[in-house]
């Protein structure tokens, strides 16, 4: 076989090379474009970003950091990883004196991880937002039998909560427990909250119990660089971040640090400087990663870049308003709102004042076309068994939906958690029964199929941005 075979048979097209897999990701690309995207964690990228992600970036190994790779060839990829870093702390006003960031992480979840691993060190002790209370698994869920996350595993965690009646995190217990517990570092973040974070009143906690504060902003992150929410970079030592929620960018993870002085020289004692900036990048490489994602890394660039034009101020500012119209139409409709609206890009729906299980939501939901994920709420007792459903506007708005259209997909909304009442009521209690009764029984099927159809009526209406595929 000649060169040029050799290259024309790696030069096909997917269609061409695979199809049962094109056929497979021409279904997903269906789905998407006929379906209501409203998993708060999710949204529709760029095409710009998707190209960077396709592009010969991905064949290049670079561990390391930019200046100190483990492999030659890297001069491009150092000028990219640097365009990276500079783009990320204009993104968010910060001044590269005083902040440094790694962007190496390839999610969230091992941003975090990396962030305990050089900082707190094993069995170090971190508390974050229970999972129940709309916390994320890496901020050290655990329950009573069984430690779920890895940082639950390999730290000491012991969660603060919210307040059961309010949904609204409860600052004086978390005084009171960090002042007992003693923590290394305290995390303000969350997963599914709906309210702004008192970052100031955080700040306090941790300096009274000599704490390093982290932020976990990956939810916000893109509310955050428009400005449209407080900014965590005030008062935080370090700001960890997913890229693909709200800021719209490719799936990937970031970490800030404080760098410089920390507590300047007053004669008697020499200054002391922050000392992150190492520590993280090791733990990132070589102590949990091997090389960058380069094609990732270029996404992000493409992102950050946009996250400062006036066009994603506009974009995030909507994303609120749509939630907020989201949170009041189903509340007018007589649905229980955790914390009672929202202050960014989704809310908590507690279905038990409507007698559903969040299982039972999702699936209706899901059945007709409207993608969400069940959700814990404050009280709940599983994780596994929850009594809410999480709902995003970020995709929606980026497919250029308003208030009118979000007061139409609040009504698709109901219509589908009614059908499940119904159908509940048919089915008891049992999820497997509720969900053999919803498929099979020929009179709520034939309701699936009308109400499916309405949604995608009404979804194929508003373009997504990317491919054809």
């Amino acid at each position: 076989m000649s060169a040029e075979d050799t290259i024309g048979s790696l030069n096909q097209t997917l269609e061409e090379a695979d199809p049962e897999i094109f056929e497979l990701v021409m279904q997903e690309k269906d789905r998407q474009i006929k379906g209501l995207e409203m998993i708060a964690s999710e949204n529709f990228t760029s095409k710009a970003v998707l190209q960077t992600l396709s592009s010969c970036l991905h064949n290049k190994y670079s561990e390391g950091l930019p200046g100190t790779r483990y492999y030659g060839g890297t001069e491009v990829i150092d000028k990219i990883e640097l365009l990276c870093q500079k783009r990320c702390l204009e993104a968010y006003n910060v001044n590269s004196t005083e902040w440094g960031v790694n962007v190496q992480p390839y999610s969230g979840s091992p941003a975090n991880f990396a962030v305990y691993t050089g900082v707190v060190e094993p069995h170090g002790r971190i508390m974050g937002l229970d999972l129940p209370d709309g916390g994320h698994l890496t901020h050290g869920f655990f329950t009573p039998t069984k430690k779920i996350s890895a940082t639950s595993i390999f730290f000491e965690s012991m969660p603060y909560k919210s307040d059961p009646a309010t949904g609204l995190i409860d600052y004086d217990q978390l005084a009171t427990t960090a002042k007992l517990f003693k923590p290394k570092i305290i995390i303000a973040g969350i997963s599914c909250y709906s309210r702004h974070l008192d970052y100031a009143r955080f700040r306090a906690i941790a300096n009274d119990v000599g704490a390093y504060l982290m932020a976990d902003m990956s939810h916000i992150s893109g509310l955050v660089a428009a400005g449209v929410v407080p900014s965590p970079f005030e008062h935080c030592d370090i700001v960890t971040s997913t890229t693909h929620k709200t800021l719209r960018g490719p799936r990937a993870g970031i970490i800030f640090f404080r760098k410089g002085i920390k507590t300047p020289a007053d004669g008697a004692k020499a200054a002391v400087h922050y000392d992150f900036e190492n520590r993280i990048n090791q733990a990132v490489f070589p102590g949990l990663q091997g090389g960058p994602h380069n094609h990732a890394i270029a996404a992000i660039a493409v992102a950050m870049k946009h996250a400062q034009t006036e066009e994603f101020k506009e974009y995030q500012t909507q994303v609120i308003r749509n939630a907020q119209e989201l949170s009041r139409g189903l509340q007018e409709l007589g649905y229980k709102v955790v914390t009672g609206g929202t202050d960014n890009h989704l809310i908590l729906v507690d279905l038990r004042s409507a007698g559903l299980s969040g299982a039972k939501g999702e699936k209706v939901l899901e059945e007709i076309g409207i993608a969400c994920n069940k959700n814990t709420v404050p009280g709940d007792k599983s994780a596994l068994n929850p009594s809410g459903i999480r709902l995003g506007t970020p995709a929606l708005t980026t497919r250029g939906m308003k208030e009118p259209e979000i007061q139409k997909v609040v009504e698709l909304i109901h219509q589908g958690l009614q059908l499940a009442r119904d159908v509940s009521a048919v089915s008891g209690p049992k999820l497997v029964d509720y969900k053999k009764t919803l498929l099979e029984d020929p009179v709520f099927h034939d309701q699936v199929l009308k109400i499916k159809e309405t949604v995608e009526m009404f979804a194929i209406k508003f373009p997504m941005p990317g491919y054809e595929y």
